[in-house]
């Protein structure tokens, strides 16, 4: 098992659960990626691809937009192209409702899922279950976002509208700039994703498995579906191999004539540390594509999208911006204690995550590019890949 985030832990959890011997590779700590620096969000209703025909036309001005939700640095254009005209390819109505359909099978049940494992492993607290509120200024710009809410409501996701006042009624502390609001009452958000990734590796340790800090470099067939792992001056050999190394897996797959078109969205957020609670679930400043989520640790800020590779270094601009629309939105973060994250979300340019047996590759199986909805999907691709690669047997893996 290759990757140690939040879908490679659940896969190697279940595959220890359906009776495999098991060995989780990563070079750093499990869940110190993405599955530390997420918001927490488990969105079953999250089916529009981030691709729709409405938002298309928006996307160039963004890109150059150093202060806007979505920004491609310029020195990065040549390398992202491929993955752009694809993801520009994917926005044809047809595609969307594809894509979409596929992303409702793998979210499919992830709240209860969810709260039944956190209750498993000890940790029920973990699991706020006070819903999701989408704000918007007005309703001219609830309407930019029609295409998506329209998906939801065909897949039979249901939610509310509310105004001004309404808004209040859930979230006092609001700024003025909102006034209308969507409300997903069953939506649901963990509170220290850290911590959850760490219930779930000591549990998988606890029953016999094993957690190996070190870089796989590259994997290579023996023969009869069986893969040779190369790590640092050395190899191990293995029944079958998962990749779910998140944005490097695409580096991990290429040797071998896999090509899966990851690109990295590079994603940040702001923690404040010990200020004041200023909201009670996950709030969305949709305008601003901006979550702003309860956390046992404070308050987190999050969002933004920057397509700028692997190796480029955190722009703390962005980090800089997160900030201040937090106070702007809500002024009693003014003077919080803070700290800031970046961190690679693995997407592919349908926004559908590729999760399954790898084509042409016997003993190889794959789970990346969930893109922001890696804690939705993780247990759902965990009981995909595990029912998938064992159908009976108990490999060594």
């Amino acid at each position: 098992m290759v990757g140690a985030g939040i879908i490679g832990c659940c896969i190697a959890h279940a595959l220890q659960a359906r009776g495999a011997s098991v060995t989780l590779f990563d070079r750093d700590e499990p869940g110190s990626g993405c599955s530390y620096g997420n918001s927490g969000a488990i969105s079953e209703s999250s089916v529009a691809p981030l691709a729709l025909p409405g938002v298309l036309s928006s996307v160039p001005a963004m890109l150059m937009d150093r202060q806007g939700p979505l920004h491609l640095p310029l020195a990065h254009l040549p390398h992202a192209m491929p993955w752009l005209l694809r993801f520009v390819a994917s926005a044809r109505q047809a595609r969307v409702l594809a894509a979409a359909q596929e992303l409702a099978r793998l979210h499919a049940g992830a709240i209860q899922k969810h709260e039944a494992f956190a209750r498993a492993l000890g940790v029920p607290e973990l699991i706020l279950k006070r819903g999701h509120l989408h704000v918007y200024p007005d309703g001219a710009a609830l309407k930019k976002d029609a295409a998506s809410w329209d998906l939801r409501a065909r897949f039979g996701f249901g939610f509310e509208q509310l105004d001004r006042a309404r808004i209040l009624e859930l979230e006092p502390a609001i700024g003025s700039r909102y006034n209308v609001g969507v409300f997903l009452a069953d939506h649901a958000t963990i509170l220290n994703p850290l911590r959850y990734v760490q219930a779930i590796t000591r549990d998988f340790v606890t029953r016999g498995g094993r957690i190996l800090r070190q870089e796989v470099s590259a994997a290579a067939p023996i023969g009869d579906g069986g893969w040779q792992l190369l790590l640092a001056g050395t190899a191990q050999a293995f029944d079958r191999v998962v990749i779910a190394a998140g944005a490097w897996s695409g580096q991990l797959l290429k040797p071998l004539g896999i090509r899966l078109g990851l690109q990295s969205q590079r994603g940040y957020h702001v923690q404040f540390r010990g200020g004041p609670r200023v909201v009670s679930r996950t709030v969305v400043l949709a305008d601003r594509k901006v979550f702003v989520t309860p956390m046992e640790e404070g308050v987190r800020v999050g969002g933004t999208v920057e397509i700028g590779g692997l190796v480029r270094p955190p722009d703390v601009r962005r980090s800089e911006l997160l900030a201040r629309i937090a106070v702007d939105v809500f002024p009693e973060l003014a003077g919080t204690a803070s700290s800031t994250w970046m961190g690679h979300r693995p997407c592919m340019p349908t926004s559908v995550p590729v999760v399954g047996p790898a084509p042409g590759r016997p003993g190889m199986w794959i789970a990346a590019g969930h893109g922001h909805l890696g804690m939705t999907d993780a247990l759902g691709t965990a009981e995909r890949i595990a029912d998938g690669m064992l159908s009976g047997a108990h490999p060594n893996l």
